[in-house]
């Protein structure tokens, strides 16, 4: 199998001199289209070159021709001795053939949605750290080191790129009801989760090798960012937001995000986690409802009984008891439902453990020896 390594980023003069020589940069144009294995490859990060940690940039695509070059160059520029992945999600427009012509390392998924590139992107590719970024040309490259710092500073094992704090998003992006659609996301998860992020739906992302390798996407299309974003929370990951000025898309390039339809799956993805992640407050909440429900319909007819000594009202005290036992069934599911999910968390923190000893270490090694080297 055709394994191909995540290049170190250069730090010492030395090490940046290595990176710059032809062995050690990225193959490009049509040498690299000539070495890049199939779709099913895995493409390997070896130990760090020179102590030097390892990063991928990862970038999902469709039909991003008119970007792509721009974004592939900007990015090899930003983070010179970093490997560029781009995953050509069926492009009708030569997005992967312009990709390579500009250095990047290209890999076809055809699974069609964003959560299922990113899903085999995190199985095929090893790195120390990852930048996610769309193909778009929306997000900034040069802010890509200040999205690692944390990462490699060991403070957070996911950094945000945060559109919204500095007012650019508001200001170039004049899509109907993206705004009020990214403030929904956000309230409804500090709800529910008890975290509140700056920019929920960004697609910039920095994460280090043991939150990609443990993260579990399930997730098919667009939701995968707030997949992403409510898996950190839920597992307790440590969680940095990094400002980034937006800008829109060019002349040419046309959003495949559908503000309604993939918002609907946006907002059932959370609640689907909600049940999946924290069932207890869920059936809680449920078995509270038709609580009130049945006193609702019972208190009138325990009232008249105990006025009269009747029953007048059969059908109420019926209906008064069965949402009261429903009550109580989802209640017990609720129980249930949370051992299950404390069992599960159980194994996925030994799973964290073990894979801790299987990255960490390295990438902590690596940041050792060339503390600094990302720029």
């Amino acid at each position: 199998m055709n394994r191909e390594t995540a290049s170190p980023a250069p730090g010492t003069p030395a090490q940046a001199a290595d990176a710059a020589s032809p062995a050690a940069l990225p193959p490009t144009g049509a040498a690299q289209a000539a070495q890049a294995p199939d779709a099913g490859a895995h493409d390997a990060a070896s130990a760090p070159e020179g102590g030097m940690p390892s990063v991928a940039v990862l970038v999902p695509c469709y039909n991003e021709a008119p970007t792509i070059g721009k974004v592939v160059d900007d990015f090899r520029a930003a983070l010179p001795g970093a490997a560029v992945y781009v995953y050509d999600n069926n492009s009708s427009d030569g997005t992967g053939r312009i990709a390579a012509a500009h250095g990047a390392i290209v890999r076809t998924e055809r699974r069609q949605g964003k959560g299922n590139v990113v899903r085999q992107m995190l199985r095929d590719i090893d790195a120390d750290y990852y930048v996610m970024v769309d193909g778009d040309d929306t997000y900034p490259a040069e802010a890509a080191p200040a999205l690692l710092a944390p990462l490699l500073a060991d403070e957070a094992d996911m950094c945000v790129g945060d559109r919204l704090s500095n007012g650019t998003y508001g200001q170039e992006n004049d899509r109907a009801f993206h705004g009020f659609g990214n403030n929904l996301v956000r309230r409804l998860i500090k709800l529910l989760y008890g975290f509140e992020f700056k920019d929920v739906m960004t697609g910039y992302r920095a994460f280090n090798a043991v939150f990609a390798k443990t993260m579990p996407v399930l997730s098919p299309g667009f939701e995968i960012e707030t997949e992403l974003s409510i898996h950190a929370v839920d597992k307790r990951w440590r969680i940095a937001e990094v400002p980034i000025d937006y800008r829109d898309r060019p002349e040419g390039s046309v959003s495949k995000l559908s503000t309604f339809s993939d918002g609907t799956k946006v907002l059932l993805t959370i609640l689907s986690l909600f049940k999946d992640y924290r069932p207890l407050a869920l059936f809680s909440w449920l078995a509270l409802a038709f609580c009130v429900l049945g006193l609702i319909a019972g208190v009138p007819v325990v009232v008249e009984f105990a006025a009269t000594g009747l029953v007048p009202k059969l059908p109420s005290a019926l209906l008064a008891v069965a949402l009261v036992f429903v009550g109580v069934l989802c209640f017990a599911s609720g129980l249930i439902l949370d051992t299950v999910v404390k069992g599960t968390r159980k194994e996925y923190e030994l799973e964290v453990t073990r894979a801790y000893e299987r990255y960490a270490r390295r990438g902590e090694g690596a940041f050792r020896q060339g503390q600094g080297g990302i720029r």
